[in-house]
């Protein structure tokens, strides 16, 4: 574990001396993702520093079988750039939701609150015009009486740059 946390930082020291291209100051849109179940997310991203970094901060609702959710997360990214409007992205994330049982076999917890850890890594694609499509996995641990495990989110989005 201690020998991929120092490759990973060797990496991410190396890369951020990487010529960037600059970031769009803001960015809005909505990205779609699948964890447990079919969800939609309000996405706003906001550039912070005065090196290709950002926040990210998403409103999700899932729906899946027998459950339904609505998940705050929050994100810090670094991006680099591939070649034009080609970067990619990655960086660590928290967040809170709340998961809703339709199962009878749930009724004594109908309902639970939840926090979680995440990560994100994808790539993005900037256009000439202010529009910003990305491609993403975010791992999720979550932390949960019942909610207690780990999943893959995985995303496609598009925002509109301003």
């Amino acid at each position: 574990m201690k020998n991929r946390f120092l490759l990973l930082l060797v990496i991410s020291v190396f890369a951020s001396e990487m010529y960037a291209q600059e970031i769009s100051k803001n960015a809005i849109g909505v990205r779609f993702g699948d964890s447990r179940g079919f969800g939609v997310e309000a996405n706003y991203q906001r550039a912070v520093g005065t090196n290709n970094n950002r926040i990210e901060l998403g409103l999700a609702t899932r729906s899946g079988k027998k459950t339904d959710a609505i998940k705050l997360t929050g994100l810090y990214e670094w991006v680099w750039n591939i070649d034009g409007g080609l970067n990619w992205y990655a960086g660590p994330g928290v967040g809170v939701g709340q998961v809703i049982y339709d199962d009878k076999h749930f009724n004594d917890r109908s309902a639970e609150v939840y926090g979680y850890a995440t990560g994100t890594v994808g790539l993005e694609y900037d256009f000439d015009f202010p529009l910003l499509v990305s491609f993403d996995l975010r791992p999720e641990a979550n932390f949960g009486r019942y909610v207690d495990d780990v999943n893959l989110n995985i995303g496609i989005a598009a925002r509109y740059q301003f």
